[in-house]
């Protein structure tokens, strides 16, 4: 069956079911994510055909608005994340590629729980199974300030190879954020393949992973969204994480954020992000 095929009886289907897609949804399934969860409150079910479906844990929780008036997860940087088993459709070692793609916004300049002064907020990896993770430093830090990092690991964890930018974020500023990991695209700059990430659909940033002498594994880690391994937590806003098992093109990652910010809603710059209890 070919993939458009796939993505309409998807989309069919969810409508059937009464969950509502955005133009932003669409667009996303169209490019046959492995994953994707929308991360609108107290929704756990994953939207592509994959059915890896999730779990909240933690205290409180909200929601926030995002650019184009859907909702995303607020997390309250102490104790909430979202959990995704461990899949192998999830594997760099599936597939050779990996494009991990979300929506944030900090709640925080300086967050609460960290680690060495900065947060995971979302990743793939626990003690001898690591394979990625989302990184953002606090504003305190003194020489990576406010930085939003991926990195990809060895199975055993220890230093890993990643990309960075690092600019001014504020409370209301909302990131397309895409990390990129590739074993297959290789080259003579990347003779084992390459980290690469992206903010706002532009890529910032592109890195060896023979660098650190990283050969991805197949791992048994769960991915966690507002956590990686329960050492930091997150406090702000997530949403529409989608995984898929090929590296996006920049022009799809563009067309992404676009879709999002095409018709952005009053909403999205008005709100909170305190999480309010359930």
């Amino acid at each position: 069956m070919r993939s458009s095929s796939i993505a309409l009886i998807l989309i069919f289907g969810l409508l059937a079911q009464g969950k509502a897609l955005s133009a932003y949804d669409s667009l996303i399934l169209s490019d046959n994510p492995v994953g994707y969860w929308l991360l609108n409150k107290g929704e756990t079910s994953d939207a592509s055909p994959s059915g890896l479906n999730g779990t909240y844990s933690g205290s409180c929780r909200g929601q926030a608005t995002l650019p184009n008036g859907d909702t995303a997860n607020v997390f309250n940087g102490l104790d909430n994340y979202f959990e995704i088993p461990d899949n192998d459709t999830l594997e760099v070692t599936t597939t050779g590629a990996l494009t991990i793609e979300a929506w944030m916004r900090i709640g925080a300049y300086d967050f609460p729980a960290t680690e060495n002064n900065y947060v995971h907020w979302m990743g793939k990896g626990t003690s001898g199974q690591h394979l990625w993770v989302a990184r953002m430093y606090n504003q305190n830090d003194t020489s990576r300030p406010q930085r939003i990092s991926g990195y990809c690991f060895n199975l055993n964890g220890g230093l890993g190879a990643g990309s960075y930018f690092q600019d001014v974020i504020g409370l209301t500023t909302w990131i397309h954020y895409t990390l990129v990991i590739n074993t297959k695209a290789t080259s003579t700059s990347y003779p084992t393949g390459y980290t690469k990430i992206y903010r706002d659909g532009v890529l910032r940033d592109t890195d060896s992973l023979q660098g650190y002498n990283i050969i991805p594994g197949n791992g048994n880690a769960p991915t966690r969204i507002g956590t990686r391994d329960f050492n930091s937590f997150f406090k702000g806003a997530i949403g529409k994480v989608a995984i898929y098992n090929y590296e996006l093109t920049a022009a799809q990652l563009l067309a992404h954020r676009n879709s999002m910010v095409a018709s952005v809603s009053p909403a999205s710059t008005a709100d909170s992000t305190a999480p309010q209890c359930e």
